[in-house]
This record gives C-alpha cells, sequence and structure tokens, in this order.
C-alpha cells in the first residue's frame, strides 16, 4: 500500500525536507549471495556506438527545412540597451526573423520579465536571436544588427562589487545571506584557544568546457513541441519549456539519447532552448540553437569566484571552534551554493558558526559544477586546518583524526548510515607513507626542489532520491528492455542498469536493452548531486524483482510446481529437478507480456547517507620553474 511520507533529501549539500510516496521496498541481497553480473567488470552496452560514431548526439542531429538560430551577445559588461536596429539584418537573403527586445512579446524567463534585457548584466548577454536558412546567413546578420548601449560601471570581482563604493546591481543590494549555522559558542572557543589563525582565501570562477556544446533542436508539428536537447535533466527541461509556453506537459516531449558531458552546467533550461522553440513554433520548421565554444565560455554558466574569511582556533590539540563567512559570485542566478557546507559537516567541531552570501557581479550564470560549492569551500576549510596545525605545531592528519570518529551528523543530528573517514585516514597515510613527512619537506628536499607530502578530507552526498520509475519489458524469447527517463550523461547509467536488471532476473546481460532519454518514458531526476545510480539502481531492482515474481508465477504454473520452486539462473529455468532454457519455456506461453514496474523508495528515516574521503599527495615543486611533479 502507497502512503505519503515526510523525509529529509539532500541535493548538493543542502538537506530539506519533503513529502514522498512510500509503497513496497524489498530488503538488499544477503551478505553471503554470490553476484554473477553486478561487482564484475562488464563493457559498456553503448560502448561500440560511441567508438563507431554511431552515436548521435544532438549536434548531429538534421531534419529537412531545419533552420539555424543564432544570438547577438552584449560586448559590454553592464550597459542599457537603448535601440536595437535589425533592418539590415532581415535584408539579407535567407534571414527569416530577428528577435529582441522591442519588437517581440516578453517572454518570463527564470524570474525576470523577458529573455531579453534592456539592461544587459555581463559581456555575453543575449541582445537579439537571428533565425535564417543557413549558418553564414546568420552570422552575415549578426555583423548588421546595430544596437546602441549606453555602458555602465560594473564589477566583475566578489570583492569589487561588496565595496561600499560599487555599483548597485540589485535594487536589494548586491550581497545577499543565503545559508546561516551557529552551534556553540565560537566567540568564547577562540578566546581560550591556545593557537588561532584568521585567513582569508580566494578561488578563481571556472569553466565547464564540455566537449559537446549546450544546444537544443526544436520542432513543432502544430501540435505537439519535440526537443532534442544536450542536458542533464530532460524532465526540467520540460518543466521549464511549460512554464515559459504555457503548453501542457502531454504536448512537450524531451529527448537526450546522448550528451557529450555537462559536468552541471547542463541542470537547467537555456535560453538558447526557448530561442529555438519560440522559432520552431512561428515557422513550423525544425531549428537549431547550438552554442560555439565562444558562447560556452561566456554565457554558459560557471563555478562561482569565492572570497572566504576563517578563523580557527586550537587547544589541547583539538580544534575548540571556527568561523567561517564565504561571499561566492552568483553572477546573474538568484542563488548560489554555499561554500560553509564542508565546515558545517565535514568535521565534528563542538563550536561553528558559518554565513554564506551570494554576491551579484556582471559575469554570466551560477551553474553547479562537480560538488558545486564543496570544493571552494573544502578548499578553504581544509587549508585552514593545515594553517592551525603547522603554528600549533600539531600533525595535520593527527588533528583531523580527533575530529573523525563521530558517527552522527554535527549539522542535523542524524546518524550516519555509515562512515569510514577513520579507516580513509589510515589506510591513505599507510599508502602515501605519511610517517615520512616533515614540516620542513621529504629528506633530499633542496631550496630548488621541494618535496611535501599533504592531505585533505571530503564530504559529499550519496544517498540517492525519490521520485524515480523504471519499466522492465520481458520479451517472448527471454530478452528484456529497460525504460527510464534518465539521461545518459557518459557515465554508464545505462550498462549499470542493465546490470543490475540482469542480476535479478537471473539472465546473462547481452540478453538486456535499455532505453533512456526521452520525456515519454517514466520519470527520472536530474543526472547530477551523485543521484543516478543510487535513485535508479533500487528502482531498476525492484521492477526486475517485479518482473521475476510474474515470471515465477507462469513458469510455475507451465511447470506444474509453485511459484517459490522456480529459478532462473544464467537464462535457465530450474524447476523441481528439471532445467530448460527460458526461451524456450516462454514460447510455449506465446506473446503473453511480463511488464515489471519499480518506484524509488525513501531512504531510511532519520538516517542521513552522506560519503566521505581523504586525498593524499607526494608532489615535488621545481620553485625556479613552478613545475610540479606528483610521486
Amino acid at each position: 500500500m502507497t502512503r505519503i511520507v515526510r523525509r529529509t533529501s539532500e541535493f548538493e549539500g543542502v538537506v530539506s525536507e519533503q513529502l514522498m510516496v512510500e509503497g513496497e521496498d524489498i530488503p538488499p541481497y544477503p551478505p553471503d549471495r554470490t553476484l554473477t553480473t553486478v561487482g564484475t567488470p562488464q563493457p559498456r552496452i553503448d560502448g561500440a556506438a560511441r567508438v563507431t560514431g554511431a552515436a548521435r548526439f544532438v549536434h548531429d542531429l538534421t531534419f529537412p527545412g531545419m533552420l539555424t538560430c543564432l544570438v547577438l551577445r552584449s560586448p559590454h559588461a553592464r550597459a542599457i540597451v537603448r535601440d536595437v536596429d535589425a533592418s539590415a539584418a532581415m535584408a539579407i537573403p535567407g534571414v527569416r526573423d530577428v528577435m529582441h527586445a522591442f519588437n517581440s512579446k516578453p517572454v518570463p524567463f527564470r524570474g525576470e520579465p523577458s529573455l531579453f534585457r534592456t539592461e544587459v548584466q555581463f559581456a555575453g548577454d543575449e541582445v537579439a536571436a537571428v533565425l535564417a536558412e543557413t549558418e553564414d546567413a546568420a552570422l552575415t546578420a549578426l555583423d548588421r544588427i546595430v544596437v546602441e548601449y549606453e555602458v555602465l560601471e560594473h564589477a566583475v570581482d566578489v570583492g569589487d562589487s561588496m565595496r561600499g563604493d560599487a555599483p548597485r546591481l540589485k535594487d536589494e543590494g548586491n550581497v545577499k545571506e543565503t545559508l546561516k549555522h551557529d552551534r556553540g559558542d565560537v566567540d568564547a572557543a577562540l578566546a581560550g584557544a591556545d593557537v588561532t589563525i584568521e585567513a582569508e582565501y580566494r578561488t578563481s570562477a571556472q569553466l565547464h568546457n564540455s566537449m559537446e556544446p549546450h544546444g537544443a533542436v526544436a520542432l513543432w508539428d502544430g501540435d505537439t513541441l519535440t526537443v532534442h536537447e544536450s542536458t542533464q535533466n530532460i524532465f526540467g527541461v520540460r518543466a521549464g519549456l511549460k512554464g515559459v509556453l504555457g503548453l501542457p506537459f502531454s504536448k512537450i516531449r524531451v529527448k537526450c539519447e546522448y550528451m557529450g558531458g555537462g559536468f552541471g552546467s547542463k541542470n537547467n533550461i537555456g535560453k538558447y532552448t526557448v530561442l529555438a522553440c519560440l522559432f520552431a513554433m512561428k515557422t513550423g520548421r525544425p531549428v537549431r540553437a547550438l552554442l560555439n565554444r565562444w558562447e560556452e565560455n561566456v554565457a554558459a554558466g560557471s563555478r562561482s569566484q569565492t572570497l572566504q574569511r576563517i578563523r580557527i582556533g586550537v587547544r589541547g590539540g583539538a580544534i575548540t571552534g571556527i568561523e567561517h563567512f564565504a561571499y561566492a559570485s552568483a553572477g546573474q542566478s538568484p542563488g548560489v551554493s554555499s561554500p560553509t557546507n564542508p565546515t558545517n559537516v565535514l568535521h565534528d567541531i563542538a563550536n561553528v558558526r558559518t554565513r554564506s552570501h551570494a554576491v551579484q557581479t556582471n559575469v554570466g550564470n551560477w551553474a553547479a559544477f562537480r560538488a558545486p560549492g564543496h570544493v571552494e569551500g573544502a578548499f578553504a576549510l581544509e587549508s585552514a586546518i593545515d594553517e592551525v596545525a603547522a603554528k600549533a605545531g600539531l600533525d595535520p592528519l593527527a588533528l583531523r583524526r580527533k575530529h573523525a570518529d563521530v558517527q552522527r551528523d554535527p549539522y542535523s543530528g542524524q546518524p550516519y548510515s555509515f562512515k569510514a573517514l577513520a579507516r580513509c585516514y589510515e589506510r591513505g597515510a599507510e599508502l602515501v607513507g605519511w610517517s615520512r613527512r616533515k614540516p620542513e619537506g621529504l629528506p633530499g628536499s633542496t631550496r630548488s626542489r621541494r618535496r611535501g607530502i599533504g592531505m585533505a578530507s571530503q564530504t559529499w552526498s550519496g544517498g540517492g532520491t525519490t521520485p524515480a520509475y523504471v519499466t522492465v519489458h520481458v520479451n517472448p524469447d527471454g530478452t528484456v528492455i529497460v525504460r527510464c527517463g534518465t539521461q545518459e550523461i557518459g557515465t554508464g547509467t545505462k550498462t549499470t542498469l542493465a546490470m543490475i536488471m540482469a542480476e535479478e532476473l537471473g539472465i546473462p546481460l547481452s540478453w538486456v536493452s535499455v532505453e533512456v532519454g526521452d520525456t515519454v518514458m517514466p520519470y527520472a531526476p536530474l543526472s547530477a548531486g551523485s543521484l543516478t545510480t543510487p535513485s535508479l539502481g533500487p528502482t531498476a531492482r525492484l521492477a526486475g524483482n517485479d518482473a521475476l515474481i510474474q515470471l515465477k508465477q507462469i513458469l510455475g504454473g507451465l511447470l506444474e510446481v509453485g511459484p517459490d520452486e522456480v529459478r532462473i539462473q544464467d537464462g535457465r529455468v530450474i524447476a523441481g529437478g528439471a532445467s530448460m532454457g527460458l526461451a524456450e519455456a516462454l514460447a510455449k506461453v506465446g506473446s503473453y507480456t511480463v511488464i515489471g514496474r519499480g518506484q524509488r523508495e525513501p531512504n531510511p528515516e532519520n538516517t542521513l547517507i552522506r560519503s566521505f574521503g581523504a586525498h593524499f599527495v607526494d608532489l615535488e615543486v621545481d620553485t625556479a620553474t613552478g613545475e610540479i611533479f606528483v610521486h
């Protein structure tokens, strides 16, 4: 029986409560079960398609009559757009349309009233869009559009935007607090410490530069919109288009068969997607809107630049308290990931004060980038721990070990499902030879060649989420087709689902086909935040188990034994001392279709599923050239 329950869920370091649908789960495999497919090396089921070029990416798609959409972008970091004259562009042969703020109906996008701002906010901001028969015609048209700008003061650096004399980029100000956490008495802890440090750390923006740039191809048949998108979130794109265009979900189909990298930058709908759809619906012809490599660097989002200030104190060989204030560039986004999350959760420290802030700057959108917020925050936190350890004359690994063994999350108070950080420290120290470490460097270091050993800790979410659904169709010859509306972003999702299904059904991996990347399939979450396998793996097993129960009932009736007496192993049906191929058995019942369904169940109540790790490095630096050699 299904019921609505409230559970905590974690996504990219942020824990929140959500309503979830709970059904019937199945127990995990017993520890003594020997797995035949899961846990064994297997070739990727889509490997041949990828290396031979048979895999089709969005950039490979062509349709009869397809038009090209290109975007004119602002050369200024901040300016008022006074006028746009596209008359010369429209006169070019092959140009079908030009869209800009002064000639088109406002289309709301991400909380703003229009796709085109009349005050551009970064160099690369969208000013106009051209639709043409060919890319050459569109490029020529971009050069013929005349824009009148009134250039304004701007701030592209976090520190500059925080200054009192900085231009005001938002009515509410340039700095907004986004996350606050307090526990214990930090001021007393720092005042009573034997050793304290105050440090400031800066991290730069980072660009994703996926092998396949962002892009979409839109088709409109007069009733239904079909969008091929290079995305990590097909259902998110569908939801975004519904909000912008007002179409019902039944009239929007988003597909992503293969995609060439995203790293977080393709988690959400882009303006290029909306432009392609608007032009397709206006003309009735397919439209492609693909970013080039330059646009990837100016308009596809980035990891935030940060400025972080930390105070930390040590007494009696342990950390007594820490204060961590972080300021992260949000660019044009309303929010940003919080660099203080690692400080809140990584080490069990009694006295903690953290504040995260989003800082408006004249750069492009913030975009999730491989553990957003955590990478920047862990760098500052772990650097500060190293600095205070050095000042106190402590081994930095020994200092961290003082805060590693507690099996309860210091931020939420929930117990961990599993935590082995102390074991990571032990194993890493053994492998790198930590006992050789000297504060002044390893033996053999010279003034020009310095060699040393260092380490740092990390934590990240890893529990998966709901909702997620998988179906499996068993064919009369014993082969199966797994369907799920997830995205294969290159991490091996299709192979993972196939392995789990083969294991659950007792059939060879080669019998399993997997279809993903289409919103007509069962819902799956976005492929980000380490969600995919933890969300879909249990779901696929539930779908396989549902199909297996049905198969055992059918085969039991066929062989005149109880369902519990039937076993499927290596594609063969074993029951009552008899054995026959699954295909042979199913052939006897003709085209009867077995469809297994799986629904992801919520994680255990009042338990936090989190991953931990430690990184150790032995490296040498040539102080004259700056070259780094990792040993």
